[in-house]
């Protein structure tokens, strides 16, 4: 029996409305599969005679394997914002990687992905849409694992140690308030700059002032919409910014709304 990891709880955008929206599921790999995939995700919609909603997410550092009929891609780090419109009745069933955790399995610089797609098909010789026709005549999410993990373990590379590395670092950066630049992470680390950055471009495809930057946006985020309020001073410090300008312009650029917009389109 597959296990539920729970609802996401950070990087989809106005997380509230979202979720009266589409029904979001989230549930862990086997253990033979853990080592690369972070999890496996499910979204599914009904807005028959309803109109469409823009969906948009503040996605992490991990590459994602998304099959939905007719559609089915791999997809790389998106830097900015990820949209999609949900219209009519559909679902998708993806899987999303640990960061660094799909470079053994396609065996080559990860950033040649960021920003962009590629087909299946690079991956395996697999017959995809067959594959994907295989999924979606599954109408529990327990058989769509079932049948996705069956084909990944045919595919399934050497674990590659440097994973874990990039892990540990992610996860530190993650949790780690006090951490706001790529020097403090070289330091704790005890990884020279240019290592790090080589290591995080080829497995990750971002770099880590990127990831640093893209959690705390994700937190400021997550805590507008949940105290419908902004703390700039605040929420400026713990970015690590000098001024609350700085702050402002980067959260624009990022959400696409400034932070007042964001809170406007929450409320």
């Amino acid at each position: 029996m597959v296990k539920e990891k729970g609802k996401p709880t950070r990087g989809v955008l106005r997380q509230s409305k979202a979720n009266l929206i589409a029904k979001h599921n989230r549930f862990f790999a086997n253990e033979n599969l853990d080592f690369f995939i972070e999890h496996y995700w499910t979204v599914s919609w009904d807005l028959t005679n309803k109109d469409p909603y823009l969906a948009e997410t503040l996605p992490y550092p991990s590459i994602h394997i998304v099959f939905e009929k007719g559609n089915s891609k791999i997809f790389g780090v998106t830097k900015g914002r990820f949209s999609t419109l949900l219209q009519g009745k559909g679902s998708v069933f993806g899987i999303k990687f640990r960061p660094g955790g799909f470079f053994p399995f396609l065996q080559k610089n990860i950033s040649i992905l960021t920003n962009k797609t590629i087909p299946i098909s690079d991956l395996t010789k697999v017959n995809i849409l067959s594959l994907e026709s295989s999924i979606f005549e599954k109408e529990d999410d327990e058989s769509r694992i079932k049948i996705i993990e069956t084909w990944l373990e045919t595919i399934l590379p050497e674990k590659d140690p440097k994973v874990l590395i990039i892990n540990h670092i992610i996860d530190r950066v993650k949790s780690d308030r006090s951490i706001q630049s790529v020097d403090q992470v070289s330091k704790l680390f005890s990884m020279s700059l240019r290592n790090l950055q080589r290591l995080f471009q080829e497995y990750v495809g971002v770099s880590p002032k990127w990831v640093i930057q893209r959690f705390r946006i994700q937190e400021v985020a997550e805590l507008i919409e949940k105290e419908k309020k902004i703390h700039y001073a605040a929420m400026a410090l713990d970015l690590g910014y000098y001024d609350q300008s700085h702050f402002i312009k980067d959260f624009k650029n990022t959400i696409g709304l400034s932070p007042e917009e964001y809170l406007k389109s929450i409320v």
